[in-house]
This record gives C-alpha cells, structure tokens and sequence, in this order.
C-alpha cells in the first residue's frame, strides 16, 4: 500500500508552522506530567505536583538537548558539522533516543542533588512516563515518513515517499506499540506491584535495548551509516551496553532484597 497522504504540516499561522512532530513531544511531555503524579501518588513518593513540574523542566531540556545532539554527533556528524546552525532545527526531526536518555540520566542526577530526592526513586518515577513520550515520538516520526523499515512483501508493508518503489516494514508503529504500550505496560505493572526500588529503572533500560536490538533487524539502517561490525546497525550497538546496564542492575538489586528479607 501506499503510504497515507498526511501532511506534516498540521496548520500555519503566518510564518509560523505547528507540525506534527512537534506535537507528538508536546503531548508526550504533557502525558508524562500526569502519569508521574499518577506514579508518584500510587507509591506514595513525596514528590508532589510542585516536585513533578520541576522534575519534568529538567527532563524537557534534558532529553531534547541530549537526543538533538546525539543525534548529530552519533549519526550525521558530517552533515551537520557542515551546517551547525541546522542543529537548532529540531522540528525538521533527527532525534536519538540514546543521546536523550543520556541528557535525561544527567538531569536526573542534576535535579535529585539539588532537590535531595533519592537517585533511584526519581529514575524509577521518570520511566513510568518515558514510553509515552516513545511513542508518540514514534508516530512522529511515522507522520514524517522517516526512519522507515526494511523492504518487505508482507500486505501491510508501506511505500514510503523518498524510499523507493518497494514496500517496506512500518518499523515506527511496530516501535511505537513496543517500545510505547508495551513498555508502558510492564513498567506500570511493576509500580502497581510496588517492586522494590531500582527494579523499574533497570527493567526499563534492558527491555528498551532488547526491543530496540530486535526491532533494529527490521528497520533500514541510516544511509549514511549503513551496517556496522558484524552486519550490526548503530541502533544495535547501542542498545547492547543498555541491555547489559540493565540486567546487572536488577541482578544487584534483587539479591540486596533477597538478603535483606533473609
């Protein structure tokens, strides 16, 4: 089939251009609000409403700085170090998550010594609201017809405008249902179970580096990157030190609480 006739534009208002990508981050920030004083209250954290807005005002720049220049560091150094003022052109798309979630983790660390909130407890509250943000980035990047699949002869295979003739893998949706619903799912499963602390932090990175590895086998690598190591995609290689990140850091938390029971 042939890729949806959706513009990316939604409206403009002189010069001023309000598109869908930019809305995407706009409501994932807003959902992320709400289910953080959701979570916050569920686990009866002290982070009150007041607490969240400042937590989130960190998250915002955090991520957007740290995923716009992840993005133009890791994957298109060349073209922006030729066009540095297109860095700042964040509504045009190009975000890495992988940067992000560095710029997210540094915020984190700058918001919990200023606040005094513990590390853990503010990790584990600010994923409860990143796969929303996932997703609907996901459908973002759907809406712009980037980042799509590999060719493929399934029926809902998609030909993307500027990707050939040949359909290919909607890989944004099969992100946005796994890396957005799906993960959204377990991690608030986990909070609803009031697992100990650290658990949903740590489940979060390695379920995120084993969908985004699994998800990379049907995505077209960037064209300027191409197949790395082993036939391995950048994507894939960073998503490995975050699923080994993850499993040692439940490993370690849930022996703390198995000895602390025993």
């Amino acid at each position: 089939m042939n890729f949806p006739p959706i513009d990316p534009v939604i409206f403009t208002i002189g010069p001023l251009a309000v598109r869908w990508y930019g809305l995407m981050y706009l409501l994932g920030f807003v959902g992320s609000y709400f289910m953080m004083c959701h979570v916050s209250r569920l686990r009866r954290w002290s982070l009150d409403k007041n607490a969240v807005s400042d937590l989130l005002f960190y998250g915002v720049f955090g991520v957007v700085l740290g995923g716009r220049l992840g993005y133009t560091l890791i994957y298109n150094f060349a073209y922006y170090s030729r066009h540095p003022l297109e860095i700042l052109f964040v509504w045009q798309g190009g975000m890495s998550f992988h940067g992000g979630l560095i710029g997210v983790l540094v915020a984190i660390l700058v918001f919990c010594r200023r606040q005094k909130f513990r590390l853990l407890m503010v990790a584990d509250l600010v994923v409860a609201a990143v796969p929303i943000g996932l997703g609907l980035g996901r459908i973002g990047n759907f809406i712009n017809a980037e980042l799509w699949g590999r060719v493929t002869d399934l029926p809902w295979g998609i030909v993307f405008p500027g990707a050939g003739t040949q359909p290919r893998h909607p890989s944004q949706l099969y992100e946005a249902g796994l890396e957005g619903l799906v993960l959204l799912s377990v991690i608030y499963f986990l909070h609803r179970r009031e697992v100990r602390s650290g658990v949903p932090a740590f489940s979060f990175l390695m379920l995120y580096g084993v969908v985004r590895f699994l998800v990379e086998f049907l995505r077209q690598p960037d064209s300027h990157l191409g197949f790395l190591w082993g036939g391995a995609t950048m994507g894939q290689l960073l998503s490995v030190p975050m699923i080994m990140i993850g499993l040692s850091g439940l490993v370690l938390v849930l022996k703390r609480q198995r000895h602390g029971a025993d």
